[in-house]
C-alpha cells in the first residue's frame, strides 16, 4: 500500500502492483486455458488414454484362449498411457516453445523480470492441470476396460492390491512426463527438437535396449525414465529387473528435475 498527498492536502492510498509468485501462477493459468491448443490436445490425451485402453480391453475378452493366461486386467485397462504420453509431451514442449516462437516470450519476460518465477509458475500450471485431468482419464479407463473384461477373463476393482496405486501412478507417470518435456522445451528452445528429443527418451530409446545383449541392458535399462516410471502401472515390459514403484517413480521424477535445472539455469543466464 502506498500514500501519495493531492493538490489539496488529502492523501490517497492506492496498491502497488507487485510481481508475486501467485500473480505469475494465476497468469500462466490464463494463458494456459485461453488457448484452443491446448483443450484441444488435453483431449486427444483423455480419448487416447480411454479409447485404447478399451479397444485392448475388448480384443483381449473376446479372444480369452489366446490372452487368458498372461492378461494382467489392471495394466490392460490403463495401456492407452503410453499412447497418452505423446499428446501430454507435445503439449509441455508447446507450452514454452510456442512463446520463443511467437515471440511473446519477451513480453512474459518483461512482465516477469526475475524470469524463475515465469518457469515455475507454467510448471506449476501445467503439472496441476495434467495430473486432474489425466487422473479422472485414468479411472475412467480402468472402469471402462474391467467392465469390458468382466464374463470373459478375471477382473479387477480400485480396492484390488495394485490397483489404486496404478490408477493413481498413471496420472502421475503422466505428470512427470509432461513435465519433463516442459524442461526440455525450456532448454531447447525449439519445438520441433524438444519434441524429436522426447520422442526418442520415450518411445524410440527403451525398445531398442531389446536388440542389444541382456548382459548390458540388465545394468541400466530399467533406469530408463519410461522404464522407471511405468512400475507404477506394471507396465515395464521387456525389462529384466525393473525397479519397485517407489524407487522407480523417485528415477523418473530425478531427471525431470536435473532438465528443470539445466532449464533454469540457461533461462536466468541466456538471453531470451
Amino acid at each position: 500500500m502506498t500514500t501519495t498527498l493531492t493538490s489539496n492536502g488529502t492523501t490517497t492510498s492506492a496498491n502497488r502492483l507487485r510481481v508475486t509468485q501467485s500473480r505469475v501462477v494465476r497468469s500462466e493459468w490464463t494463458k494456459f486455458r485461453s488457448l484452443r491448443s491446448t483443450l484441444y490436445t488435453l483431449f486427444a490425451a483423455v480419448v487416447l488414454m480411454i479409447g485404447l485402453g478399451a479397444l485392448l480391453a475388448a480384443i483381449t475378452a473376446h479372444q480369452p484362449r489366446t490372452f487368458g493366461p498372461a492378461v494382467n486386467p489392471i495394466s490392460t485397462s490403463l495401456t492407452g498411457t503410453f499412447i497418452a504420453q505423446l499428446a501430454i509431451g507435445a503439449l509441455g514442449v508447446l507450452l514454452i516453445t510456442g512463446e520463443y516462437s511467437t515471440g511473446m516470450i519477451r513480453s512474459s519476460l518483461t512482465a516477469v523480470p526475475r524470469r524463475l518465477p515465469m518457469l515455475w509458475g507454467k510448471l506449476a500450471v501445467f503439472a496441476a492441470a495434467v495430473f486432474v485431468t489425466m487422473l479422472a482419464a485414468s479411472v475412467t479407463a480402468f472402469l471402462i476396460g474391467q467392465a469390458l473384461l468382466s464374463g470373459h477373463l478375471p477382473t479387477a476393482t480400485l480396492s484390488t492390491a495394485g490397483a489404486l496405486r496404478s490408477v493413481i501412478g498413471a496420472a502421475l507417470y503422466l505428470t512427470v512426463a509432461g513435465v519433463t518435456a516442459v524442461a526440455l522445451g525450456a532448454l531447447l528452445r525449439n519445438t520441433a527438437a524438444a519434441i524429436t528429443t522426447f520422442v526418442a527418451v520415450f518411445f524410440v530409446i527403451p525398445p531398442m535396449t531389446n536388440l542389444l545383449p541382456a548382459s548390458w541392458t540388465d545394468h541400466f535399462a530399467q533406469y530408463l525414465p519410461s522404464n522407471a516410471g511405468s512400475v507404477l502401472i506394471d507396465g515395464a515390459f521387456g525389462v529384466a529387473h525393473p525397479l519397485s514403484p517407489l524407487t522407480g517413480f523417485a528415477v523418473m521424477t530425478s531427471y525431470a528435475i536435473a532438465l528443470i535445472g539445466l532449464a533454469a539455469w540457461r533461462l536466468h543466464h541466456a538471453d531470451a
